[in-house]
């Protein structure tokens, strides 16, 4: 007998997964693995959250748990950053929650909303873990069409009808990994006019809504009228701030759904440890002169790259968010081939387009997470490739 659960068994193969373990096969043989395949800074969290989170964490007060939907010094802050960024009022106690980091914050709402083969409206090419975290909540995904001709904005008119009729549950994410695509107001505004039509809940995913180059500010769904009615937002400081492994995020809006999803948490887990929250709070309510200075690196890594591709003859839009650049694979190659050549034949990591749904084949995620120093080696190793013998797809 096993005694592993069906849900797990089902889940799709993580394909991250798949290449970390490739690139441990190749070092231990001694490459030099460049891995530009998952998004994760590699820029120093800012001294002055680090130095708010040595002097909480000697309060012993601080090491006991925290209230389940977050402490009141961070959701003050949340609501501050909202009102000081997007002009939006929130209600620290009711319209604000801390998470565990948006990606545990999005799979436990789905476990806190979801009934068994409830449907869901998922971005195609989305993050993979949107479709995982309705699966383990014994959801059903239903591809919302995302395409570079319509600048990756959802085109809600190829869904089928009976299908929009089932959904529960729409996901949206901008600016968007893996397309690194940015949107204006109007995105947001038809998105909140299709939910109210629909009767769904417009779960939007912003956790890069602060890495934005060439002028371009991100705004946020709860800008539209009625946004508090028909949708939620889930935000993060890992990119903004390089805090991902502090794992801390929030949720904000429907305030029904704020107290679902505190209810289920209360269940699971008692929030974040304080002094993280405290610091974090402090990072919120700085001004934000560190994550102009990190847009200012990333910018000019994604400024080399992306001119580097375009001589290569690989095209690539070039993004005003993220941290990523989305190509096109050469001609003759399929996303995971053209990446599985870039590993072997370069010692270089790239995410393949087809991780993040069918409507990402063809195309590969790049992280512009090393140094510029070390994306030179990235330029150079791609450039003694030969792009010209057909791989076979």
């Amino acid at each position: 007998m096993s005694f592993v659960s069906d849900k797990v068994k089902n889940l799709p193969p993580y394909l991250f997964s798949e290449f970390q373990r490739k690139k441990k096969e190749m070092e231990a043989s001694g490459v030099d693995v460049i891995d530009l395949g998952i998004g994760a800074p590699d820029l120093p969290t800012p001294n002055f959250v680090i130095d708010r989170l040595t002097e909480e964490s000697r309060i012993s007060d601080n090491h006991r748990y925290s209230t389940y939907s977050g402490c009141v010094e961070y959701k003050e802050a949340v609501a501050d950053f909202y009102k000081k960024q997007y002009n939006v009022d929130l209600d620290p106690d009711t319209e604000v929650m801390a998470v565990i980091g948006s990606k545990e914050g999005i799979a436990n709402l789905m476990q806190a909303t979801l009934n068994h083969n409830d449907t869901v409206l998922v971005p195609n090419p989305g993050y993979p873990v949107y479709r995982t975290a309705v699966h383990l909540a014994g959801g059903e995904s239903v591809s919302l069409p995302l395409d570079i001709h319509n600048d990756y904005i959802p085109l809600y008119d190829q869904v089928e009808s009976a299908a929009v009729k089932r959904a529960k549950l729409m996901l949206l994410n901008y600016p968007s990994n893996p397309t690194a695509a940015t949107v204006g107001y109007n995105t947001f505004l038809k998105a909140i006019t299709f939910a109210e039509k629909n009767n769904l809940l417009l779960v939007h995913d912003a956790a890069y809504d602060m890495v934005t180059y060439n002028g371009y500010k991100s705004p946020s769904v709860m800008q539209v009228y009625g946004a508090k009615e028909n949708a939620v937002e889930f935000g993060s400081l890992s990119k903004s701030f390089n805090m991902t492994g502090w794992r801390i995020g929030y949720m904000v809006g429907n305030k029904e759904i704020i107290k679902a999803l505190s209810t289920f948490k209360s269940n699971i887990d008692t929030c974040q440890f304080l002094p993280i929250q405290k610091a974090a709070a402090t990072a919120l309510k700085s001004d934000f002169s560190e994550v102009a200075k990190n847009n200012k690196i990333y910018q000019e890594r994604m400024e080399k790259l992306h001119k580097a591709l375009q001589e290569l003859g690989i095209y690539a839009e070039k993004p005003n968010g993220t941290i990523f650049l989305w190509a096109k694979v050469p001609d003759g190659f399929s996303s995971m081939s053209f990446a599985n050549k870039l590993l072997e034949e370069a010692g270089v990591i790239v995410t393949p387009g087809n991780a993040f749904g069918s409507r990402g084949e063809g195309f590969i995620r790049v992280a512009l997470t090393v140094t510029i120093e070390r994306l030179d080696d990235v330029i150079g190793r791609i450039q003694r490739l030969d792009f010209k013998e057909v791989t076979q797809k």
